[in-house]
């Protein structure tokens, strides 16, 4: 099945964040976990706006974008001038509706450890999409947005749900243990989730009502998959 061009809209939120804790080392948002959900929903007619918290640029982590984690959508991501322009010139996310599209997806990087798992109006935003059971998606660090938003009855939002994300294995594999702000399995866990992985850098997403849950960049087109679906479904 396919869409005609502007029939749904989504809204994909990325970090504004750009330092990696006190280390000097630049980091943002993750271009493949951008890239595939993005030209996925895009070639399938959905428009897609972007916000961050600050507005204006968000920051790309540069690791992402080194050769050996190139894809073919990062490949076209790289050469696409109008994603781009917008990734330049990003809305600020107090300036959202959420009543203007029909689901929200926060890809991941390191920089939302710092930024959106604090920020009040994306738990607010959140929170709007999910008590009208619109789909929220998140992959990889991307949870950590997840981190103080509740429900309607002020319980953790994910509380009892079924919910994936960088595992610890994974952040001691890439050495940043000591590095970020918290663990993303630990918060899922603490916060009530029923944390579950698959094996370190292999694709894995999960489904619990409107939420979905990527574990890795990887987990980057399954995540895509499973909301596009959803989409299609309404």
């Amino acid at each position: 099945m396919s869409l005609t061009t502007g029939a749904l809209k989504i809204l994909f939120v990325l970090t504004s964040h750009s330092q990696m804790g006190d280390t000097g080392h630049k980091t943002g948002f993750w271009v493949e976990e951008f890239a595939n959900p993005y030209y996925t929903l895009i070639d399938k007619g959905v428009d897609v706006s972007i916000a961050t918290p600050k507005g204006g640029a968000a920051p790309v982590d540069p690791t992402s974008n080194l050769p050996q984690n190139a894809t073919k959508d990062t490949e076209r991501f790289n050469k696409d001038k109008a994603v781009q322009e917008k990734i330049a010139n990003t809305i600020t996310l107090a300036d959202v509706n959420f009543e203007d599209y029909d689901a929200v997806f926060y890809p991941g990087g390191h920089g939302p450890l710092w930024d959106l798992a604090e920020d009040v109006t994306s738990a607010k935003l959140i929170q709007d999409f999910n008590s009208q059971n619109k789909p929220i998606a998140f992959v990889c660090h991307a949870p950590a947005a997840l981190k103080n938003v509740t429900n309607a009855e002020g319980e953790f939002l994910v509380k009892g749900k079924k919910v994936t994300g960088f595992s610890n294995e994974e952040e001691e594999a890439v050495q940043l243990t000591k590095v970020v702000p918290f663990l993303v399995e630990d918060m899922l866990k603490e916060n009530g989730g029923i944390y579950s992985r698959g094996e370190n850098w292999a694709a894995y997403a999960l489904q619990d009502g409107n939420l979905i849950t990527g574990q890795n960049p990887a987990s980057s087109a399954l995540v895509a998959e499973i909301l596009l679906k959803m989409l299609l479904k309404k």
